[in-house]
């Protein structure tokens, strides 16, 4: 066989070798089963603030999101809040003084839309933050935020800052957030944490007021 013919042979097939390298060596999407990550927002798509009413069982307030500092989040957010996702879920964890929890479909504290969202951390436990809930660090060293599940702070929280994803914060309203954090509560049984509420907080809707 011509020698210019076998060199040609032998680079074809270390090509073909690199391609099914890397093919098999392709990020996880939304279409695989482990750990499927929110597709990607374009920037151009993610307004710098949003507000959003929460209306509850209990009363209604208003957030102001920040595009800018969490876009991801905020994105995601949003379209949840558009496909009604959010309706008719309830806050599962609620405790005095710290916060108040929901966005589970689950209920439990155990489910979501079947996706995570990359960390976007930087904004402040202030009092009224709003925040992404997450797995702890020892299964998520990433700190990826839940896909749907966030909480609202009970006054500042600083000890939080720079492990959750804070994308927004309570402007109007916040009386009616302090109202669900006394709602009455008893021990989880399975973490021992008195945060389970005894009677039902219920999101109804969540409207954007502005996007």
């Amino acid at each position: 066989m011509n020698k210019a013919i076998i060199i040609l042979l032998v680079f074809i097939i270390a090509i073909g070798g690199y391609v099914l390298l890397n093919n098999s060596q392709k990020p996880v999407d939304e279409d695989d089963n482990n750990s499927p990550q929110q597709p990607e927002a374009s920037e151009s798509s993610v307004p710098a603030e949003a507000v959003v009413k929460i209306e509850t069982s209990e009363g209604s307030f208003e957030v102001t999101l920040d595009g800018q500092a969490a876009p991801r989040t905020v994105s995601n957010f949003l379209e949840l809040a558009r496909e009604g996702f959010y309706e008719g879920l309830k806050f599962h964890r609620i405790v005095a003084g710290f916060m108040i929890q929901g966005g589970d479909p689950n209920g439990d504290g155990t489910g979501g839309p079947g996706y995570t969202i990359p960390a976007e951390i930087g904004l402040k436990h202030t009092n009224g933050a709003i925040a992404m809930a997450r797995l702890g660090d020892q299964i998520n060293p990433n700190r990826e935020s839940s896909g749907s599940q966030f909480y609202i702070t009970l006054g500042a929280q600083p000890f939080l800052d720079g492990q959750y994803t804070v994308f927004g914060y309570v402007t109007s309203g916040m009386a009616v957030v302090e109202q669900i954090g006394k709602t009455p509560v008893e021990p989880n049984p399975f973490s021992g944490e008195v945060s389970v509420p005894l009677t039902d907080v219920v999101i109804n809707k969540i409207t954007i007021i502005k996007d």
